[in-house]
């Protein structure tokens, strides 16, 4: 339970580190921002399939080939059109970009800026939360951690990306930084969350691991790789998703 609660706060608290670095690098490059949140998707991406959808197929091995994969598929699903459907609903990062406030300053007036943003960065990390939670369920936890740290990776370019934003609008500094602790306390009820829904029951636990990576498969083929190649650094980015990807991957192997 140690380990849970410390990789928890560290998931949770790379979001709080990001911010910082987003106040002290206000304008940081679209190829800089694009190399980075890169790498991290090809963790991320490493994560869901080796830490998450494999091990998902495995415990659920002794009900038979066919209804392991099932049960994968299912989960998968499951999570990204879950995602989908929250996305749906309420507004969502990419659609608070910095440019979207300058083209239309009288929108931004009307909007309730703390709520919008705290809306939209929840539902991308409480998932991911869950994710890093749910990791633990498979009682490997030196894997868990490693799918972890490869969210927490994440988690601070996306910290550094929504500060601009956030202080351009108008925000003040103390309630921005509010916010971004907010992110990060939602990204460790997620990893709590996670965690007991597993310990509760370990019947749960392929569908749960599969959830869990359907959600992260989600996040990177809808927001993070299209964000990355929309600024003319699509070379460099899809090289930097490889990178992460092996490395994580050999972290892997070695742990």
């Amino acid at each position: 339970m140690t380990n849970v609660l410390l990789t928890a706060l560290g998931v949770g608290g790379a979001s709080v580190i990001g911010a910082l670095l987003g106040f002290i690098f206000k304008k940081t490059t679209h190829k800089f921002s694009d190399i980075v949140l890169s790498f991290a998707a090809g963790v991320m991406l490493c994560a869901a399939i080796v830490g998450l959808i494999l091990p998902s197929i495995e415990h659920a091995s002794e009900h038979g080939t066919l209804v392991s994969i099932l049960i994968m598929l299912l989960g998968v699903f499951c999570g990204a059109i879950v995602i989908n459907l929250i996305d749906k609903l309420v507004p969502h990062l990419h659609k608070m970009t910095g440019v979207d406030m300058e083209k239309h300053p009288e929108k931004t007036q009307q909007l309730n800026k703390v709520l919008l943003f705290v809306i939209a960065i929840a539902i991308h990390n409480l998932p991911e939360g869950i994710a890093a939670g749910v990791g633990f369920g498979t009682g490997n936890d030196i894997e868990a951690i490693v799918i972890a740290g490869g969210i927490a990776l994440q988690n601070i370019p996306e910290g550094m990306v929504i500060i601009a934003p956030m202080l351009a609008s108008g925000m003040s500094h103390k309630r921005t930084f509010l916010i971004a602790i907010i992110t990060g306390v939602v990204e460790v009820i997620g990893t709590l969350l996670g965690y007991f829904a597993v310990s509760i029951s370990n019947a749960i636990l392929p569908f749960a691991l599969a959830f869990a990576g359907g959600t992260m498969l989600y996040v990177i083929g809808d927001e993070m790789i299209p964000e990355t190649h929309a600024h003319g650094n699509e070379r460099g980015a899809t090289f930097s998703l490889l990178v992460g990807f092996c490395l994580m991957l050999i972290f892997d192997i070695l742990l």
